[in-house]
């Protein structure tokens, strides 16, 4: 997800999580013992899907979701930008990537408990009354609770746009404890500022049985324009999760959970301390996601979320011997560690998940070439659509209409184990329920726990690809071998499952420079310029294109990756 996720709302959009991935594999067919995993399921439910999208908590239980998951995370809390805590606000954060302070101050405490349900979208069928102190997606939450006990619900604490302010409430053991405090307070203790008439003390009680760290991302430049980022950032995520572990735990009663969704990219992994946040996390949620995308504009077309990278994959990793995004490679350094990046690895496989979008990445203007449309150039991101925030490059399953669905127009990388979707122009990239298969497989070789699921409200009404993804978590698969030979694109002759919109997340694609250069004509890249996507620079005699807004992202660092797209030497 270049690394990052984009909440696509209507009135509170804000762009979150997204991530980018590890990648490779080896490819010598190694034949393991059949292996079942954990089954957890984890699946957002976003602030702000209940505008536009109509996707209120009562959708959990009418649509059969509830039953079927064992974790639940709201999407998002934010961080205050002067007090460095936890709090409630009702503004909305500002739709523009290249804003620094996009999320500053913003938040919605309307949608969060001052909403008043009528009783047609309540999940009970009874309105909420004015003098009532809770009201709300909150209030909706408890009765889901009081339906689906077993159900836990964790507030999700950061996304895309709200990670600005992590490094600064991580940076020392004082800010640490009040960060953490505040979030125990008002979340797991449920005191709620007052507003609008609801909240005040005990309010929300009950309802959060934890807390999920959405920091995109401790230590790297990958995440949004304007971020805090600090060297000490890879051992005070460690810390900052050890604080709210002991915090948690102080609560007494009920178990309370404290899972981070984590980034997928081994340029970001190698900021986390993998062999410590073990003893801290109940999960990892890796966003296995997000890989390729629009941000690419002209291509290649690409995958988004394959399982194991592809050999022909003309992306070509940098420096020489590094690897490319894929599912793989990401579990790899999480778990076993990449000695390359000097990542240790050591968090434990069974508190890993393995993450499933539920939305589509596409480009237009593309030709076939040899594999239906994959590898080959793009004039530019697919158009987007209203209901996932009329982002380029983006859509819900239920905005592409028979796109995804017609058999004609799908494809499979079976090295990759990634599905895509081609009509002769248009290329789109996400999972289709074969994918979802081979993912669930190889979550079940693997032992990891589970699954995490970005976001309910882009599935469509059957919830296609969400019934597929519980059906293969709970599943075991009867084998285990890693994929031989070229990828084959052939048409599935099946259904493509519901994409649904996730974060956008960050280009994680690797440009790679070529060895020589000569007479450079683009304007020298510059420490202090602002670049927006699109902008040219020459740099250690390459010319390099900007595929996303930066300032002071050097064109061949390899955290820069997402930034910069080398076009060759001068």
């Amino acid at each position: 997800m270049r690394s990052t996720r984009k909440m696509i709302g209507a009135a509170v959009a804000a762009a979150v999580l997204a991530l980018g991935l590890a990648a490779a594999v080896s490819q010598a067919a190694t034949s393991q013992a059949a292996a079942a995993s954990g089954g957890i399921k984890t699946a957002y439910f976003t602030q702000w899907g209940i505008y536009q999208n109509g996707f209120y908590p009562k959708n959990l239980d009418t649509g059969g979701y509830a039953g079927k998951l064992d974790i639940l995370n709201y999407a998002f809390a934010n961080i205050h930008p002067t007090e460095h805590t936890c709090f409630e606000a009702n503004s909305a954060a500002k739709q523009d990537e290249s804003d620094p302070n996009a999320g500053d101050g913003a938040g919605d405490y309307f949608a969060d408990y001052t909403k008043s349900y009528g009783s047609d979208i309540s999940v009970d069928g009874v309105a909420d009354t004015w003098d009532q102190p809770l009201a709300g997606n909150f209030n909706q939450l408890k009765k889901i609770k009081a339906k689906y006990p077993n159900l836990k619900i964790v507030i999700s604490i950061g996304g895309w746009t709200y990670s600005k302010y992590f490094s600064d409430a991580a940076a020392d053991d004082a800010a640490r404890k009040k960060f953490v405090s505040s979030c125990v307070d008002m979340f797991i203790k449920g005191n709620l500022p007052a507003n609008d008439g609801r909240g005040g003390p005990g309010a929300a009680a009950g309802i959060f049985d934890g807390i999920d760290l959405d920091w995109e991302f401790p230590g790297s430049s990958g995440g949004h324009v304007g971020n805090h980022v600090s060297t000490a950032d890879k051992a005070n995520f460690t810390l900052l999760c050890k604080e709210f572990r002991t915090q948690l735990d102080a609560l007494g009663g009920s178990k309370k959970y404290l899972t981070a969704a984590v980034a997928a990219g081994q340029d970001k992994i190698k900021y986390y301390e993998t062999d410590k946040l073990g003893s801290y996390l109940d999960y990892a949620n890796v966003m296995t996601y997000d890989l390729h995308g629009g941000w690419e504009s002209t291509g290649p077309t690409n995958h988004q979320s394959q399982v194991y990278e592809s050999s022909t994959d003309p992306m070509n990793p940098v420096p020489p011997g590094s690897k490319k995004y894929s599912a793989d490679t990401a579990i790899t350094a999480w778990t076993a560690g990449l000695s390359d990046y000097g990542i240790p690895g050591g968090f434990p496989a069974s508190k890993v998940t393995i993450g499933y979008p539920f939305y589509y990445r596409g480009w237009t203007g593309v030709p076939a070439g040899a594999n239906h449309g994959l590898h080959q150039s793009a004039t530019g991101p697919a158009p987007g659509h209203a209901l996932s925030g009329n982002v380029a490059g983006v859509s819900f399953y239920k905005e592409l209409g028979g796109f995804v669905d017609d058999p004609n127009k799908t494809y499979y990388d079976a090295e990759s184990r990634a599905a895509y979707f081609y009509d002769g122009t248009v290329f789109w990239s996400g999972d289709s329920p074969r994918s979802v298969q081979d993912k669930a497989d190889y979550a079940h070789c693997k032992g990891l726990a589970g699954g995490m699921m970005y976001s309910l409200e882009a599935l469509d009404a059957a919830g296609t690809l969400f019934t597929a993804a519980v059906n293969a978590i709970n599943g075991s698969t009867s084998g285990c071998t890693s994929p031989t030979g070229s990828p084959t694109a052939s048409p599935s002759g099946s259904p493509t499952a519901s994409p649904t919109a996730s974060p956008t997340a960050s280009p994680t694609s690797s440009p790679s420079p070529s060895p020589t250069g000569g007479t450079c004509t683009a304007p020298a890249w510059n420490s202090g310029t602002s670049y927006v996507p699109g902008d040219k620079v020459s740099y250690k005699k390459h010319t390099w294109k900007a595929t996303w807004y930066s300032t002071g992202a050097v064109p061949d660092d390899p955290t820069s990756w997402a930034v910069w797209s080398d076009s060759g030497p001068c």
